[in-house]
């Protein structure tokens, strides 16, 4: 029988200095809920790493010092990966940016994948609200 994981908060970023607001709403968003704090960041495969090496080294630094772990992985869908990985470590509540209302965006893609999955967005100026699915698809009615 397998054992079920603690559940989480995960927080999903990408190589930029900047999300480490989201790290930083992650770790408030997991001590208010009691559980551990992961985050992940998808990126498209690519043979030269020094593209983001840096910003992914400050963000896996960040994530380290509030008691996280972080996960890189490669991917040509970055939704369906981190649907995948929410799954494996028992994910409860995902935090990321504002999505972009398109309609195929990575968080409206991301919700159709985990339906029953809260998600919180933050903006750049580090406003929190949870996404709402209802208010996308009415942006495109």
């Amino acid at each position: 029988m397998r054992a079920v994981k603690k559940p989480s908060v995960l927080v999903c970023v990408t190589g930029q200095f900047d999300c480490d607001r989201l790290i930083e709403a992650g770790f408030r968003k997991a001590a208010e809920m009691d559980v551990e704090l992961h985050v992940l960041c998808v990126h498209t495969a690519t043979n030269d790493l020094t593209q983001f090496s840096e910003e992914v080294e400050y963000l896996y630094r960040t994530a380290k010092g509030l008691g996280a772990d972080m996960t890189v992985m490669f991917s040509g869908n970055a939704p369906r990966c981190t649907a995948d990985f929410a799954h494996k470590i028992n994910a409860k509540h995902l935090i990321t940016g504002v999505p972009d209302h398109r309609p195929n965006g990575f968080v409206l893609t991301l919700h159709e994948l985990l339906p029953r999955m809260q998600i919180t967005t933050v903006t750049k100026n580090g406003e929190s609200s949870l996404y709402s699915l209802d208010a996308t698809k009415r942006a495109f009615a």
